[in-house]
């Protein structure tokens, strides 16, 4: 099955008793500088290779998806099509719930994170399934709701509906980046692939900006934009006060860009050739300032963080990350008073990627190494973006390490 060449394949193993119940025993690690593994994939029924970051809700709750395990079906990438998670905390544990697995033609293998609507409901893309595409799909946008069931509210798995299934021609295929709701609750994505500006009969299409308007029930897509030089985005896309959206893209030299409107036609602006891949989004401020980041490039060859002004001026790198490729992969998430943080993927003390946060501080940019992760039982190779708790701690997780299909972790502030 074709796939994003940067990926990581990863072989699961498969629990008995995890596919009997959904559920897995959290396993909590001794802190190690307020660093703590929360749980631990088996790669069975809760899942396995979580790319993604993770959402936390006002209760504490956190949730994301596992790219793996789940159920297990020819259709799926690896024969196995991913879950939808949560982890609950009960005093000093948390406890694991399996939300959804998917099954192929309600779609397969997600690497996105999910977020929350204003109805409460959980949204996300799949990868892969659906049943519009061959080759195991071309990947949907779907929504998971609480099913209400008479069976135990700790247990219930929660109901999904297909909101768009890709059909893998111009309205784009294998959606990689999160959603984003406007205003008006329409939805804002991209896929990695599809549209017509590059071979419209290949996986080497450039990809799509797409936006779902819901309406009478249903969900209608209409593509913004169609990529073409600079394309196959792997990050979604932010919205700035007014409307316009950002976004990045990666390439040997990767780009950010930006999409007006002008009664209902979007034009797209390159603000700025980076010097590197950049497979990670874009964070807004209020005073419309653009942060990111590059996998690869700077002046150390490990990727950069960097700024940028919404309308393409004052670009100014803050770090220059030090390992020789593999960066961050993700979007950066900032705080209340400005501070960034990430994960890279295979920097850090010991090849297996590293936490960290990088600070205003007179003009200029302090970093910290929050964490260097071992690929051992601490995981590995992060590839997702970092959620910030509302008590002030920092959630995560690790595409490996574990017992080799991937951790949560948290580290208290």
């Amino acid at each position: 099955m074709a796939n994003a060449s940067w990926k990581r394949s990863l072989r699961c193993s498969c629990s008995a008793t995890l596919l009997a119940v959904g559920l897995c025993s959290p396993l909590i690690v001794q802190a190690q500088n307020n660093f703590s593994v929360i749980f631990t994939f088996s790669g069975g029924a809760d899942g396995a290779y979580p790319i993604a970051g993770l959402t936390q809700d006002h209760a504490g709750n956190l949730y994301g998806t596992a790219a793996l395990g789940g159920n297990f079906a020819r259709q799926c990438w690896n024969e196995s099509c991913g879950t939808v998670f949560r982890l609950t905390k009960e005093n000093d544990s948390w406890r694991f719930q399996r939300l959804y697995a998917f099954s192929g033609p309600d779609g397969a293998n997600s690497y996105t994170r999910v977020i929350f609507g204003s109805d409460g409901a959980l949204y996300g893309t799949t990868q892969f399934g659906g049943n519009q595409c061959s080759d195991g799909g071309c990947g949907t946008v779907f929504k998971l709701n609480p099913s209400g069931s008479i069976c135990g509210a700790s247990s219930c798995p929660w109901a999904e509906r297909v909101l768009y299934a890709f059909l893998g021609g111009a309205d784009g295929q294998h959606p990689d980046g999160d959603l984003v709701f406007d205003l008006q609750g329409n939805i804002y994505g991209t896929t990695w692939a599809g549209g017509r500006r590059c071979n419209p009969h290949s996986q080497m299409t450039c990809g799509t900006v797409f936006q779902l308007a819901p309406g009478n029930g249903n969900w209608a897509e209409h593509i913004l934009y169609e990529f073409g030089v600079y394309g196959n985005p792997t990050s979604g896309v932010v919205l700035d006060s007014g409307g316009n959206i950002y976004g990045a893209v990666p390439g040997a030299t990767g780009a950010v860009y930006k999409l007006t409107n002008s009664s209902g036609v979007w034009t797209e602006s390159t603000l700025h050739v980076l010097d590197g891949e950049g497979r990670g989004g874009l964070v807004i401020d209020g005073a419309g300032h653009l942060y990111g980041t590059t996998e690869t490039g700077g002046s150390n060859g490990g990727g950069t963080s960097y700024e940028l002004q919404s309308d393409g001026t004052g670009f100014d790198v803050l770090y220059n990350f030090s390992g020789a490729s593999g960066g961050p992969l993700d979007t950066l998430a900032m705080d209340n008073t400005g501070n960034l943080y990430g994960t890279t993927n295979v920097d850090g003390a010991y090849g297996y990627g590293s936490v960290f946060e990088l600070s205003p501080s007179n003009g200029g940019w302090t970093y910290t190494d929050l964490y260097d992760f071992t690929g051992g039982s601490d995981g590995g190779y992060p590839s997702g973006s970092v959620a910030l708790g509302g008590n002030g701690n920092l959630y995560g997780t690790t595409t490996s390490g574990g017992s080799g299909n991937g951790v949560v972790w948290e580290i208290t502030r």
